[in-house]
């Protein structure tokens, strides 16, 4: 009896204003991870998680679709990202957190509260939480636009500056950290 298989992608790496990202596609042209070169550890343990298996990277060039829509967005044109497909495992429960994350329009914040209400689970806010930081698409499935309901920035797993960042780019005023 084998092992799993191990699922084949290819990783790239691009530049934008707020550091190197990671891209993770597959071989349809989906993306399956992105992240940012100094959390690559992270983005590896969430595809672990993701596919039992850590997935083969191998370096490579992604769709330049993707990458163009991704320079369009840091370049504010912010609804650029909406047309980016994706491809995520985990859970049911996660995929229908990240698939609400994406109906969130670029230049507004939910709560988790918010969110769970929104899938009908409105018991299940640390569910939520727990989802939305197990998210592998950073920026274009948009964990960055759920924010605690007293408006703090909460946690981001690319950092809060990167998170207030972002925010400020979809034109959301937030606060500086020691304001």
């Amino acid at each position: 009896m084998s092992g799993p298989s191990v699922l084949r992608l290819i990783l790239d790496r691009q530049p934008t204003p707020i550091g190197d990202m990671l891209l993770v596609v597959d071989a349809a042209g989906a993306l399956r991870a992105l992240d940012w070169h100094d959390y690559e550890p992270r983005m590896r343990l969430l595809l672990r998680r993701q596919y039992v298996a850590e997935p083969g990277l191998v370096p490579g060039r992604a769709p330049a679709a993707i990458r163009d829509r991704l320079d369009a967005y840091f370049g504010g044109e912010l609804a650029a990202l909406d047309a980016i497909p994706v491809a995520a495992g985990g859970t049911g429960f996660q995929r229908e957190v990240w698939a609400a994350l994406r109906g969130i329009p670029a230049g507004t914040t939910v709560s988790y509260g918010a969110l769970a209400r929104r899938i009908g689970r409105a018991a299940a806010v640390r569910a939520v939480g727990a989802a939305n930081g197990a998210n592998p698409i950073g920026v274009v499935v948009p964990c960055h636009r759920v924010i605690g309901t007293d408006g703090a920035l909460t946690g981001y797993g690319g950092g809060i500056a990167r998170k207030r960042w972002l925010l400020r780019h979809e034109g959301i005023a937030v606060a500086d950290e020691f304001a």
